[in-house]
């Protein structure tokens, strides 16, 4: 496997992200190990707070959430899933697996040995976070979820087939633009800039590239089974579960009822939806920090 790894110096004087640079080695079968970036701020023995992001940002998406949070008192946590970000990049799209991703990430939580997690999810840190709340349910104390879903071979609307059908025809895979693309607000070139930054060239984008079609959407996709099984577990989760999506979303925004409907710790809950786009991280960051204060706060 080849991987390739951004230079620290793309890095250098992002707006609005001085977070130290912590590192883990990540295994999976099949794979070498491989190096992971995450942010890791407020106090060590405090509660944490997940942030996972998606496709196909980097933890940058969550520098307006981090500092108000460990300002809280919480010990705040987003990794950069591997070919994103600082992380490694394997190469090869043939190298990016819903499973191996799953493998990485469920790595370093349980090296990092996290408990009592609040996980805030959006699109694929959502297909990801929920198997990992599915494998370790007693890890996680509340979930706040938005703009994503668990597939199990179903097609999941025209906004997503819209969306994957560009992600492959495009000859240039321009990270910036497209999650400016993914918002209401329109983002300054400095903040396009930084969601560049890890991907110097088309070389470092097998990961952004390949993940659209690797979302089980029809029953022959993988994973569609291990999909099924994690549903199984996330039906009897009775930890308190927080849907807050955004309205403008014209991928994921329709898909929070059903999470409603089926997660049993969602019942009751004040769900809501919210004035943002896809990127909700990027159009409403105060309020959904608010939003996760005042759900930790409401179990306390």
């Amino acid at each position: 496997m080849k991987v390739l790894r951004t230079s620290e110096a793309a890095f250098a004087d992002l707006p609005d992200y001085p977070f130290a640079a912590h590192y883990v080695e990540v295994n999976t079968q099949g794979t070498p190990p491989l190096r992971l970036h995450y942010v890791d701020e407020g106090p060590r023995d405090a509660a944490p707070i997940l942030l996972l992001h998606g496709e196909p940002t980097w933890s940058y998406l969550y520098r307006k959430f981090i500092p108000p949070l460990a300002a809280a008192c919480h010990r705040v946590l987003a990794p950069d899933l591997i070919g994103f970000g600082k992380s490694d990049k394997p190469a090869s799209r043939d190298d990016y697996s819903y499973e191996r991703h799953v493998a990485w990430i469920s790595d370093w939580l349980t090296q990092l040995d996290l408990h009592n997690i609040t996980l805030f999810c959006q699109d694929w840190g959502g297909l990801i976070g929920l198997r990992l709340v599915a494998a370790f349910p007693d890890r996680f104390a509340r979930l706040v979820i938005s703009n994503t879903y668990l597939p199990v071979g179903e097609n999941i609307g025209s906004g997503f087939d819209g969306w994957s059908a560009f992600s492959q025809a495009t000859p240039e895979f321009k990270i910036g633009r497209i999650v400016d693309g993914g918002c209401n607000r329109r983002l300054t070139s400095a903040e396009i800039a930084a969601y560049d930054a890890p991907f110097p060239d088309e070389r470092f984008k097998a990961g952004a590239r390949q993940f659209p079609l690797l979302v089980p959407v029809t029953p022959d996709h993988l994973s569609v089974a291990e999909n099924y099984a994690a549903w199984a577990q996330l039906e009897r989760f009775e930890k308190p579960v927080l849907t807050c999506f955004g309205e403008q979303d014209k991928v994921l925004g329709h898909l929070d009822t059903e999470i409603q409907r089926r997660i049993p710790g969602a019942k009751g809950q004040p769900h809501c939806r919210i004035d943002a786009s896809h990127f909700c991280q990027e159009d409403q960051p105060e309020q959904l920090v608010d939003l996760i204060l005042n759900f930790i706060a409401a179990q306390t």
